[in-house]
């Protein structure tokens, strides 16, 4: 019997998971090695009947450029009862399988490693090579390697955000658009920057003081009124949704927001319009300090997860697929793919970005004292300054409730 390698996708979709399956089978087909996707994730191994696919050259040939996922993906994390009763053994025997490629977040990562333990408890050693991708970027890979995905989705990202921002000046209207992003405003950032938006808003800049639905809305109208000052009555306000992770309890029941949880334990922030949230907090702050604005809400979200791969994640999946071979053929297991940006394959082991105190891989966030960002802050973003607050005072009582640096807490 051939030997065999089994695949699977996990968690939520990025786009290169086609170009990094396709890679992956087209390599280890050349080697003479059976190709077996999963349908699932990882619910496939805990059930006695998976559903699978044997993967042949003319269909990697035919998935590799495509978006989404040719592996149907899910978000299924196997409790221990599940390892203890549900695990189908059988399915690597039987399928002589000598690796399992899986391609995920961490979340997927980790369940990996459980899977490799159990099997060499068993007596049936299985190596495992994790592919990381998030659409976040906030994976902490070294040397600012961006995450598989990424850039793929910030250009459909900022497709639909320079369209918004013509729509604005068009109709001299404001927007308010929220941007994917659970735990860094790495997309958010990247699309507002590239669209020049006079107002972004994410986690990290909230590192001096406690975010608050108020801060975030004052720095929303901080902006408005800037732009009114310099005779622009447009523009849009970029708001991550990294920040709902970052808010209170009290803080989220005053967003009026009731969230469920996925089986992560992470608020499905995907089953609510966060655009939608913020522009009526908008609407209802600005009316009640009588101005005179028209905001509309716009969410950029699953839109990007399944756009098809552009060429830099066509490249870079491409070599992160074939890297899977050759560190299986070294001999390397429990470890993640990782290809620099000057292309020189490599891995990491999970324990190596883990925190060591509470085993969790800490995101990788948007520097703020950079120059990228604070370049962005100093001469894209519109905000009231005290320079400013003679004429803001037309439309607001307090400037200096309004005043950026104020709000954030930040030294000018």
């Amino acid at each position: 019997m051939k030997d065999a390698i089994a695949i699977l996708t996990g968690g939520g979709p990025a786009p290169g998971m086609n170009t990094v399956v396709g890679s992956v089978a087209k390599t280890f087909l050349q080697k003479d090695y059976r190709v077996i996707g999963l349908h699932g994730g990882y619910s496939g191994i805990f059930s006695k009947t998976p559903r699978t696919v044997d993967i042949d050259y003319a269909m990697a040939d035919d998935i590799f450029n495509r978006g989404g996922s040719y592996l149907q993906m899910s978000r299924f994390k196997p409790t221990n009862d599940n390892f203890a009763n549900d695990f189908n053994l059988d399915f690597f025997v039987k399928n002589n399988i000598k690796l399992l490629v899986t391609v995920g977040g961490d979340d997927t990562a980790s369940t990996a490693n459980r899977i490799a333990k159990f099997l060499e408890e068993h007596k049936y050693p299985v190596a495992n090579i994790h592919v990381p991708k998030t659409i976040d970027n906030d994976l902490p890979l070294p040397n600012g390697s961006p995450t598989f995905g990424y850039e793929s989705a910030l250009e459909k990202g900022t497709n639909i955000g320079r369209a918004v921002y013509v729509d604005a000046r068009t109709s001299g209207n404001w927007f308010v658009v929220a941007a994917m992003g659970r735990s860094a405003g790495h997309l958010a950032f990247g699309i507002g920057t590239a669209c020049h938006y006079p107002m972004i808003v994410i986690p990290e800049m909230f590192d001096k003081t406690e975010i608050t639905v108020d801060k975030i809305v004052n720095l929303v109208v901080s902006s408005i009124i800037k732009r009114k000052i310099i005779n622009m009555d447009y523009g849009v306000a970029m708001i991550s949704e990294g920040v709902f992770h970052e808010l209170s309890d009290d803080e989220i029941k005053k967003s009026g927001v009731q969230f469920s949880y996925d089986d992560h334990g992470h608020p499905e922030l995907g089953k609510v319009s966060k655009a939608h949230i913020f522009n009526e907090m908008l609407e209802n702050r600005l009316k009640s300090l009588k101005i005179k604005v028209k905001s509309r809400p716009v969410e950029i979200g699953y839109e990007v997860r399944c756009q098809t791969p552009v060429a830099f994640d066509l490249v870079y999946c491409s070599q992160l697929g074939m890297g899977v071979y050759q560190l299986f053929a070294a001999g390397f297991t429990g470890c993640m793919v990782y290809v620099n940006p000057e292309g020189e394959l490599g891995h990491l082991y999970l324990k190596d970005l883990q925190d060591p105190v509470t085993g969790k891989i800490l995101p990788r966030l948007v520097n703020i004292h950079g120059n990228k960002f604070r370049s962005v802050v100093d001469h894209i973003l519109c905000y009231i300054t005290p320079e400013d607050y003679e004429e803001a005072r037309k439309y607001v009582p307090s400037p200096e409730e309004f005043d950026f640096f104020r709000i954030l807490n930040w030294e000018k």
